[in-house]
């Protein structure tokens, strides 16, 4: 499957976020968003939060009563290896928007209700590696809509990191790339 943008979704602050087909992305998130906490959420840093469909079709498998917007995402995407999306790497998303991924997001006790036995540590990225919802920043501005493409971007870090050999300096990352 090609990578695409599943669900847009934004509220006034909390949880479900609900869906829009598009939304015009800036330097602080998508607009019509807005967060109960920014102490912990939204910022430059932490402007839109992913998440992959994936793993929402994975987590309603285990019985978790979730579903895109639930745990608070902006973009739900499907399509894209999910574990490679790690801090560093950049996305492609539409004609206009590149994103960068800076950092993994902690669970919050409002996303309970998502999880059967109100187990939100199950998207813990330090208990459960691969399920962590993602906080990226905005390089590139503009405006996205369901069904656009979604592009892991060229020289972007690969998790897990390449083993080296003992005694050799580290692989120099290759070139950043926000080209299609």
């Amino acid at each position: 499957m090609k990578p695409r943008i599943v669900q847009i979704s934004v509220s006034p602050g909390g949880v479900p976020k609900l869906a829009v087909p598009e939304a015009r992305v800036g330097s602080l998130g998508l607009d019509g968003d807005g967060h109960r906490n920014e102490e912990h959420h939204g910022g430059a840093e932490r402007a839109v939060c992913l998440f992959a469909m994936e793993q929402i079709d994975a987590l309603a498998a285990e019985g978790h009563p979730i579903a895109p917007g639930a745990l608070g995402e902006n973009v739900t995407v499907a399509g894209l290896e999910w574990p490679s999306v790690v801090p560093g790497a950049r996305l492609r998303l539409g004609a206009d928007v590149v994103l960068e991924i800076t950092r993994y997001t902690t669970p919050c006790f409002n996303i309970r209700t998502a999880f059967r036995g109100g187990d939100y540590a199950r998207v813990s990225q330090k208990r459960h590696p691969g399920w962590s919802r993602v906080y990226a920043r905005v390089v590139e501005e503009g405006v996205i809509r369901t069904g656009d493409d979604v592009i892991l971007c060229a020289g972007t870090p690969t998790w897990p990191p390449r083993p080296q050999t003992p005694g050799t300096a580290p692989a120099e990352p290759g070139p950043s790339s926000t080209t299609r």
